[in-house]
């Protein structure tokens, strides 16, 4: 049987993870396994639960007991709940925003590279993403349009941090993915991945170029918003590829461009016999 706990005092130290700590404070890098993230939402939540999260506590209103949240209370008997009527809650930094119930939860240690890679042959990586947002919506588009994995350079947005979580509808559950130790793409190289930098220049491929989609391992690298890709990176990457622009629309969205590479450079094409060279 749940523990529910009807809020009266907003002070209360239980309530820090919801009402006063950062997302950084939770992160915990200091010591990462004392790290915890903010679930919101029940889809979100259940996704969580689903891939083996550990619940430390849950916030929801009060209404939601006996609705939405019923079945995922039924998941997680032994953790205290806190509750309180809408009106209540809004007073609670950012409650108005959860869609009625948010869950803390213990933090995973984090794959290696190499671990990750295993048996996988299509991967995105993220150069220096740092919106949430857009984080969220890359990890979801990678699931759906045939990725397998996505790898995060330091300068990333957690994929676990609330909004990017939201965002995803709960794919960072679904969907493995790790940090990069360095900016480097010299351990992905190593695996045995070719690498494709998704960029707007005069000497790109076609994101539809026949070569791409035969190789077998793809490495797809998207940049930080409005920069793209450094100099560099395009540099010791060994594809240079762009979506073509039409109507002087001179880029896209970094969350859009993915979706575009994505379908057209994930696994529906790998090993697909029909993916010819036309020429």
């Amino acid at each position: 049987m749940n523990r529910i706990v009807e809020i009266t005092d907003f002070l209360a130290p239980e309530l820090d993870v919801y009402a006063r700590l950062t997302e950084a404070q939770l992160l915990n890098r200091e010591f990462p396994e004392k790290g915890l993230f903010i679930a919101e939402s029940p889809k979100v939540i259940e996704r969580a639960l689903d891939a083996g999260y550990e619940p430390v506590s849950c916030l929801m209103e009060k209404r939601h007991i006996e609705g939405e949240g019923k079945e995922i209370l039924e998941r997680i008997k032994d953790v205290p709940v806190f509750c309180a009527e809408f009106d209540v809650l809004t007073q609670l930094t950012g409650f108005k925003l959860t869609r009625g119930m948010l869950c803390a939860m213990k933090r995973k240690p984090l794959m290696s590279v190499r671990e990750l890679c295993e048996n996988k042959k299509r991967i995105a990586v993220l150069d220096r993403v740092m919106n949430p947002t857009n984080v969220g919506a890359i990890i979801r588009s990678a699931a759906a349009l045939g990725m397998d994995a996505v790898i995060l350079t330091p300068g990333c947005s957690d994929p676990l941090y609330r909004r990017a979580a939201r965002v995803s509808m709960g794919t960072v559950f679904q969907i493995d993915w790790t940090f990069l130790t360095d900016e480097s793409l010299d351990e992905i190289k190593s695996l045995g991945f070719k690498t494709v930098a998704m960029a707007l220049k005069d000497n790109s491929l076609s994101v539809d170029d026949p070569r791409l989609g035969r190789e077998e391992k793809l490495a797809v690298i998207m940049g930080t918003e409005g920069d793209g890709l450094s100099e560099e990176t395009i540099y010791d990457c060994d594809y240079t590829v762009k979506i073509p622009m039409y109507h002087g629309v001179d880029s896209l969205n970094v969350a859009a461009a993915s979706a575009v590479a994505f379908y057209q450079l994930g696994n529906k094409h790998n090993n697909d016999s029909s993916y010819t060279d036309s020429n």
